[in-house]
């Protein structure tokens, strides 16, 4: 049950029986936060007065941004910054003088539970001078009003990639098209929303701080920083995570600065959970982009040249920096060359809730560009959509392939290994592509109106700058292996036992993994951009390898042998092909640490008497430390790169304009694979998001900034009786880049979806789709304007031949 086997995730039945521990599930005594957010898109404070507030029993206190001291009433951090980030603004823990968004919070309440802090928060009288909003990107980009004064055109910032001669190569080309591409905003949804505990020990003047992150450490180094204390002072534990998909990857919230210094200054535990308004407008949305293109080809259907202007709205503030942009201009190339590419993003602020990676991060609207352009490409030479990308495919030969470009790890985009045309082969064949004009022409006679799509990506996946990992194993023979990053679902205590298992020679009953606690591990970077497995995973192989080497040249000492003779099987050291010269792990354990004192039988066997060792050396030899475990770091030279292919058949009703989802095939390299059904569960997931995003979900603004759609009874979202079985297919081309040779594979399922199933209602409608999500109103809507201009065009010309 070791690397590369289907093994079952062992964290499930924990979490399926009810006995999972989220934030929410601790602190049962503690005081109970809630905050007063503004309601208004764009305003001036006028004034706060918390008065008829003071009179709520229980009520423990009130703070606005005056009352916050020293750091913790700064701005919040810029994250990643970024040259092209010529104005990053972030915002207030609480606003100071104005709101930039509906949900911005304005003052913070302590109670003694959440009923009694949500009265006083009612009570609270806050005066605003109302401001005019900026909200959509085109009003943005028009820059009439702006979103902060001293962001002049509200731009944020302008990132330029290229390589080539654009211009040139799109003049000289055969062929040209131009044409607009819209991906509306939509969010993650963790079925946990954000949450922060925290209590202060006066005694050892320490904090522990439990948050619902992905990125325990880094939140650890934020509040340290703004409360004016040591790293060491600080302990944060991510304890169960009910999903992140990004949003928790933000930090510090202004609640995780604002709850733990309050249960500092208070002496006492404080709570703040997220309620699922908080989410919609307090925590963070993504994918908003307009996109112009400008592409020129061969008779072939083979890019020359490739010129792609985005307006990208970031929202309000950009504690985030500018990666999805970065990831957009650079995934957008997918697994094809490029004779020529310019893609130059303009980074816009709006009054709207601030925008930040959400699981695919910038590559579905790059993918969305790229993908929708092929198949422009293949309608304007009547040619077969797959064949169009297979003329552009890069080879299995031409690895590693350099792009030109530079990644969000500012490392260069150079692709380690893959294999594209096989994955379009492979795809094909799984969709049933060749056979489909049958198929469609069958249903058709019927009455029914189907299509079919496709997609292809790669994904930069395993970013730097490291991970660690930690292991050890005890007298009993048991291994405990502990890592800094943090665990949203994902099947870590599942595949890093599957490495330690493997790496070790110990059933992996004998595993036990921690993640996402700084007490066990301090030094790490965070749970994102399909990095866990890459990082983590290398880092605790390391790690493993030196436990076994030094546990087989202590067991070498025991049985005489040479360790190179050696071999560890079911937690057993024994000379290879002879069973009979063998040790227990747990005994090799118990003689790496040596003792004093016996405390039981098996501890008796590393005393000074037991033992046979040399009078002449020390019992721990320099440069030797006692017990048998290991630390290990991974620190990448460059991303590895995943790629895959989707392809989708749907079913049109002709009058509802409703799309069905008939087929949905995968298929998939993210390099070895530790375990399969982990693999296959996070595609599945991931193209239940895709869906959910390609026909459902869309956060609706109105002109003042209001979020419409602010709750689960008006934003969509797909349940199982909306998603198809998924077929998934796997290739593993291994990455050179790191021992395992394993790629990410967090993201892969929603990455081309709205791609793909564009693609197919296209195909089913005959009607051109530039935007996505697609709602049955939006497809009814295009079948209005298609046949007015039908009508139009028939119009003109009748007058033509009245002439």
């Amino acid at each position: 049950m070791g690397f590369g086997e289907g093994v079952v995730r062992r964290e499930d039945p924990r979490l399926l029986t009810g006995q999972g521990r989220y934030v929410d599930d601790l602190g049962h005594d503690a005081l109970a936060v809630a905050f007063v957010r503004s309601p208004h898109a764009h305003a001036r404070i006028v004034d706060i007065d918390v008065t008829e507030a003071l009179d709520v029993e229980g009520l423990v206190a009130v703070y606005t941004w005056e009352d916050l001291p020293g750091r913790v009433g700064e701005p919040l951090p810029l994250l990643i910054p970024h040259p092209s980030l010529t104005h990053g603004r972030t915002g207030y823990p609480l606003a100071r003088d104005v709101v930039r968004h509906v949900g911005e919070p304005v003052a913070m309440v302590v109670a003694a539970d959440r009923y009694l802090a949500e009265d006083a928060v009612d009570r609270i009288a806050v005066e605003y001078e109302p401001l005019p909003p900026v909200v959509g990107i085109e009003a943005a980009d028009r820059a009439d009003r702006l979103v902060h004064d001293d962001v002049p055109g509200n731009l944020g910032g302008v990132l330029l990639q290229e390589t080539g001669d654009v211009d040139a190569a799109i003049a000289a080309a055969p062929h040209v098209l131009e044409f607009r591409l819209d991906i509306e905003r939509s969010a993650s949804m963790p079925l946990e929303g954000r949450g922060v505990y925290a209590r202060w020990d006066a005694d050892d003047e320490t904090l522990r701080v439990y948050s619902s992150t992905q990125a325990s450490t880094s939140v650890r180094a934020a509040i340290a920083a703004k409360l004016d204390l040591a790293p060491r002072q600080v302990e944060v534990i991510a304890p169960d995570v009910g999903g992140g998909f990004g949003v928790k990857i933000v930090h510090p919230w202004p609640e995780e600065v604002l709850v733990p210094w309050a249960a500092r200054l208070l002496g006492r535990e404080v709570k703040w959970a997220e309620d699922r308004r908080e989410h919609f407008v307090a925590s963070a949305h993504e994918r908003g982009q307009l996109q112009r293109v400008r592409v020129g080809f061969d008779d072939e259907g083979r890019v020359l040249g490739l010129d792609v202007r985005i307006l990208h709205d970031h929202g309000a503030y950009t504690p985030y920096g500018i990666i999805i942009p970065i990831v957009t201009s650079t995934q957008l190339l997918g697994p094809y060359k490029i004779g020529a590419y310019r893609a130059e993003v303009r980074s816009l602020y709006t009054n709207t809730l601030i925008v930040t990676p959400y699981r695919g991060a910038g590559r579905p609207q790059g993918v969305f560009c790229m993908e929708r352009t092929m198949d422009r490409i293949a309608d304007h030479l009547g040619r077969d959509r797959a064949e169009v990308r297979e003329a552009n495919l890069i080879q299995p030969g031409e690895f590693p392939y350099d792009q030109g470009l530079t990644f969000q790890d500012g490392r260069p985009l150079v692709y380690d290994s893959g294999n594209y045309p096989e994955l379009l082969r492979k795809l094909k064949e799984l969709i049933g592509w060749d056979g489909f004009e049958e198929e469609r022409a069958s249903a058709a006679a019927s009455g029914r109106r189907l299509g079919i799509g496709i997609g292809c990506y790669v994904e930069g996946t395993g970013v730097g700058p490291y991970e660690g990992g930690h292991v050890e194993i005890d007298s009993s023979g048991r291994v405990h292996v502990s890592t800094g990053l943090t665990s949203q679902g994902q099947g870590h205590q599942t595949v890093f036992a599957q490495i330690a298992a493997s790496e070790l020679g110990v059933p992996i009953e004998d595993v036990r993994v921690t993640t996402g606690d700084t007490r066990r591990f301090g030094y790490a970077v965070g749970t994102f951009a399909s990095r866990a497995a890459v990082m983590s995973g290398n880092a605790i192989a390391l790690a493993c390898r030196k436990v076994r080497e030094k546990a087989l040249r202590i067991a070498g000492e025991a049985l005489e042998a040479d360790p190179a003779d050696l071999e560890i099987t079911d937690g057993v050291v024994h000379v290879r092909g002879d069973r009979s010269s063998a040790v227990p792990l747990r005994t090799v354990a118990v003689l790496s640490n040596p003792l004093r004192y016996a405390f039981d039988e098996e501890a008796g066997r590393a005393t000074q008497f037991a033992t046979a060792a040399s009078p002449d050396r020390p019992p721990v030899a320099p440069g030797e430390e006692p017990g048998l475990e290991g630390r290990g770091y991974y620190s990448p030279v460059r991303s590895t790169f995943a790629s895959g292919a989707h392809a989708a058949v749907v079913e049109v009703d002709p009058d509802t304009a409703e799309v069905a989802i008939l087929r949905y095939a995968v298929v998939h390299d993210c390099g070895r694979l530790i375990n399969p059904m982990v693999v296959e569960g996070q595609i599945h997931g991931g193209v239940a998001q895709g869906i959910a995003g390609a026909l459902y979900e869309r956060m609706a603004y109105d002109e003042s900034g209001q979020l419409l759609n602010a709750s689960f009874m008006d934003f969509l979202m797909p349940y199982a009786t909306e998603i198809p079985r998924i077929r998934t297919g796997h290739l593993e081309t291994p990455s050179p880049l790191n021992p395992l040779g394993i790629k990410g594979a967090g993201e892969a399922g929603v990455i081309p979806v709205s791609a793909v199933i564009a693609s197919a209602v296209e195909d089913a409608e005959g009607l051109r789709v530039t935007s996505m999500p697609m709602s049955p109103d939006d497809l009814f809507e295009l079948r209005l304007r298609a046949r007015d201009d039908a009508s139009l065009h028939t119009a003109r010309a009748s007058r033509a031949a009245a002439r």
